[in-house]
């Protein structure tokens, strides 16, 4: 009875699932032989790995060794395999015992292109056989994306090894496409059709691309309707993720759009000042912001590096504004209803303000780093996948224009500034102090120019000429929505951003540009007055 106990439990262990241990016969075939040879082993101990059990661990010294012989780091002396650690220091490949001394034998082990794309996708294969579901599911994803027709067959055993093991059902529906597209170069026309059918449910950019491949080499008539049905499945669920990014990205820069406008909607549409410095406002934004950057790395704890932007958009606000209100106050008080002295000012402004930076920071870019929670996109829908940055930038545009219709339409610092630009005498006469109100609104103006920057500078370079890029198509917003019109601004700025991403899509960048020019100033030569009329005293 304890006989056959006994034989009985050894037949059990025998039968239980380990972790795959390399031996150094495996490692000796993987490091010589011819390349089918090589292959040949480096296959079957990746379908070993992945026939284990659910939760057992790849063994971490056959991942250590395919990963030096990836790099060329794996040596052989004599019927011995050895690895070259990062410091150079040798060890055995097998138990990673180190050497003493080296061997005098030393041979490098070669390895060709065809053999290094087969160690990437057997350390893929390995990933199969983590424990952690995450891990499994990179894998299949990863196996998915890089299977070819060369590849398929090695790689079909060890993906219906793992499918037969697998619990988890994300993991299972990537490695049942994974398995599809490794079917789909299949010499059986029944088993390419069924990859046909599941490949048309992937609804990825692999997927269009693997069935675009087999559809070129397809011979079969009956395979070849399967694929073509399939792409179109594809295709026609992407269109609508393209359309919306098309979308998304016209909205994208409609809102960078208007928030550089805005500051420039008070300065020339309320107020009447061609500010050729806007521009150069924005870039204080931006270096306000890399200071702040700075001084949160230097003097706080670095967890609190990713709320750097709290204090940012104040201090941008502030900077401007108050470059703003000094140049107000010296300069342009004098020059108003003027307005080619005011531009010839203003532009004289604007080459100081852009010498100082150059004086303070120097004439090349400097780094801002965008948070960490702003990095990445959102997949929404198949071929759609939106970056969080521009994301972020769109609600803060909302954000800023929503503030600032409070202020203009419901505080008294907009009733203000509506009463001097409508009739600049009378609201004197009611003891408005005029001059003051300039001051505040043109510091207004250019706060909203700081924050324009301080968004600029999370999708793009900041230096000494970031406003000049902007402060054209600024000018181009306010005009074509009407002076003084903040309806008119945020209409003409998506606008705007909407004509220019889908003519880019078709006539390129620069004739897009160009385009979008033209069509301002024919609309200009037909309604000078913009898209909103002024009415009213102000008309």
């Amino acid at each position: 009875m304890l006989r056959t106990l006994a034989l009985a439990a050894l037949w059990i262990a025998a039968l239980a699932p380990a972790a795959m241990a390399l031996t150094p016969a495996q490692a000796l075939r993987l490091a010589q032989g011819e390349t089918d040879e090589r292959i040949a082993a480096l296959n079957q101990l990746s379908a070993a790995a992945a026939a284990a059990a659910p939760g057992t661990p790849p063994d971490a010294r056959l991942a250590t060794v395919l990963q030096a012989l990836g790099e060329d780091r794996l040596k052989r002396a004599g019927d011995r395999v050895l690895l070259q650690r990062a410091d150079g220091q040798l060890e055995d490949a097998v138990t990673g015992a180190p050497l003493a001394s080296p061997p005098e034998a030393l041979e490098d082990v070669m390895v060709n292109n065809r053999l290094r794309g087969e160690i990437d996708a057997a350390l893929g294969s390995l990933r199969l056989a983590s424990p952690v579901a995450a891990e499994r599911l990179a894998a299949a994803q990863a196996l998915f994306k890089d299977m070819d027709a060369d590849a398929a067959p090695q790689r079909l055993p060890l993906l219906e090894a793992a499918l037969q093991r697998e619990q988890d059902a994300a993991v299972r529906e990537a490695l049942a496409l994974a398995r599809a597209a490794a079917l789909a170069a299949s010499p059986v026309p029944a088993q390419r059709m069924d990859a046909a059918r599941a490949l048309g449910q992937a609804r990825s950019a692999d997927a269009l691309r693997l069935l675009n491949e087999r559809l070129g080499a397809e011979a079969d008539p009956e395979v070849r309707r399967a694929l073509q049905r399939s792409l179109r499945e594809v295709q026609a669920s992407r269109a609508w993720g393209e359309r919306i990014a098309a979308l998304f990205s016209g909205i994208s820069l409609g809102s960078i759009l208007l928030l550089v406008a805005l500051g420039l909607a008070i300065t020339y549409g309320l107020m009447g000042v061609i500010n050729m410095a806007h521009g150069e406002l924005m870039m204080i934004g931006a270096y306000a912001t890399y200071l702040v950057q700075l001084g949160v790395r230097r003097w706080l704890p670095e967890a609190w590096f990713d709320a750097y932007l709290l204090l940012a958009v104040p201090a941008a606000f502030l900077a401007a504004a108050a470059v703003g209100a000094a140049l107000e106050r010296s300069v342009l008080r004098w020059l108003y209803g003027r307005p080619l002295e005011t531009l010839l000012a203003t532009w004289g402004l604007s080459l100081i303000l852009m010498q100082a930076v150059r004086s303070l920071f120097g004439a090349q870019n400097v780094a801002v780093e965008s948070p960490a929670w702003m990095g990445g996109s959102l997949a929404l829908l198949p071929g759609l996948a939106l970056p969080v940055n521009r994301v972020v930038i769109i609600a803060f545009a909302l954000a800023v224009l929503a503030g600032m219709t409070l202020v203009i339409g419901r505080t008294r610092l907009g009733l203000f500034v509506r009463a001097v630009t409508q009739n600049r005498r009378m609201a004197a006469c009611t003891g408005v102090h005029t001059a003051r109100v300039d001051t505040y609104a043109f510091a207004l103006g250019s706060g909203l120019a700081g924050l324009a920057g301080c968004a600029l500078s999370q999708v793009g370079n900041v230096g000494p000429d970031l406003g000049q890029s902007y402060v054209v198509d600024a000018f181009m917003v306010v005009v074509l929505g009407g002076v003084g019109q903040l309806a008119g601004t945020v209409l003409a700025a998506l606008g705007l951003g909407l004509a220019n991403k889908a003519l880019e899509g078709v006539v390129g960048a620069v004739l897009a540009k160009i385009a979008v020019l033209l069509f301002i100033i024919v609309f200009i030569q037909k309604r000078p007055q913009g898209l909103f009329a002024v009415k009213g005293r102000q008309a």
